[in-house]
């Protein structure tokens, strides 16, 4: 697992501005730090999506947050092709080394996710990004990582 960094997190939200009412999916969650931070900061929910989903649950847990946060153990890919909702912002960070494998899965599962005027945020390494062809509404590089900030919505 490989948390966000504070820095790199204050970064986002930062570039996102106002959050509030805003549904989140966090996908690759780990520590749950993106979606708990949204909801922090106004958003209505956030599901927290992970394989091995005990930290963000913990997490969720300390922070009595339980009735704005769902952590749900699954694979991510598998969790956007079952489920209906949709959502403003989806973050996506998933494992450097996996990256480049799930972009064209990615590409394909997440737009139909996301609400009308959602964004997807993602999470890479610098070296080897995450190549969707969604609209980049900005990048930013920040050390080894680089956040990219999409659209759903063709331009």
């Amino acid at each position: 697992m490989r948390p966000t960094a504070d820095r790199v997190r204050e970064a986002v939200f930062s570039i996102l501005g106002d959050v509030s009412g805003a549904r989140v999916l966090d996908l690759y969650c780990g520590t749950g730090a993106m979606g708990i931070e949204a909801v922090s900061r106004g958003a209505v929910s956030a599901e927290l999506v992970d394989t091995r989903p005990d930290p963000a649950r913990s997490n969720v847990s300390a922070l009595e947050i339980e009735g704005r946060c769902m952590v749900v153990r699954a694979d991510a890919l598998e969790h956007l092709r079952a489920t209906e909702a949709r959502f403003d912002l989806v973050f996506c960070d998933p494992p450097y080394r996996l990256a480049d494998r799930l972009a064209a899965q990615l590409e394909e599962a997440i737009p139909s996710r996301l609400a009308e005027e959602g964004r997807l945020i993602t999470e890479s390494a610098a070296r080897a990004p995450i190549e969707l062809d969604l609209p980049l509404i900005t990048e930013r590089r920040y050390g080894d990582t680089l956040i990219r900030v999409h659209t759903g919505a063709a331009r």
